[in-house]
């Protein structure tokens, strides 16, 4: 990662009447920078390094890496190559950090790993959930309460429940939605 916040202009001059991408000048790409480091600083929180991934945005249609092909918009083509260098930085970044990172953080070390499994409370809760959905499909009108039966509680493939229904797939997802829309109501 490039620790410039930008280029020097000495360089921006050099460049200023070089074609590197197509017909675009180099000025109007640089056009987009301020955009871009917004874009980047929504994204990443960070201004520095904002600064950073838009410099490398640059450096890599400078080196060539990237070539503007006049499909898109300008503007949409940097944006994307933005969007991929800010990819990269986030996966770099996720791959250094671990547990004891920082170890000025209360919420770090064994206090912070949870069990994944739920707590009793939430199991609880979760089985009243269920028996009261349950209690409602079995409340549907009978062929509502079929469909349901079959194709969501059973998990059976739709030309099963339709052949054993005798109906078509259609009149199957018509009955799908409306159990769902009267069980949400």
């Amino acid at each position: 990662m490039n620790t410039a916040a930008s280029f020097p202009p000495a360089f921006h001059a050099a460049l200023a009447d070089r074609q590197p991408a197509g017909a675009v000048s180099w000025r109007e790409m640089l056009s987009h920078r301020d955009y871009l480091v917004r874009f980047a600083q929504r994204k990443l929180h960070d201004p520095m390094l904002a600064e950073d991934v838009v410099h490398d945005v640059f450096e890599a249609v400078i080196v060539g890496r990237a070539s503007f092909a006049g499909r898109s918009a300008l503007r949409s083509w940097l944006t994307a190559i933005l969007k991929n260098k800010i990819v990269d930085l986030v996966r770099q970044r996720a791959g250094l950090q671990s547990l004891e990172d920082d170890g000025d953080d209360e919420n770090t070390g064994i206090a912070a790993i949870e069990c994944p499994h739920a707590r009793p409370d939430e199991l609880a809760e979760l089985r009243q959930t269920l028996a009261r959905t349950l209690a409602r499909i079995e409340a549907l009108p009978a062929g509502l309460r079929d469909v349901m039966r079959l194709r969501v509680l059973n998990d059976q493939p739709t030309d099963e429940v339709c052949r054993a229904l005798s109906i078509s797939e259609d009149n199957l997802f018509v009955r799908l939605h409306r159990a769902r829309k009267q069980l949400l109501s």
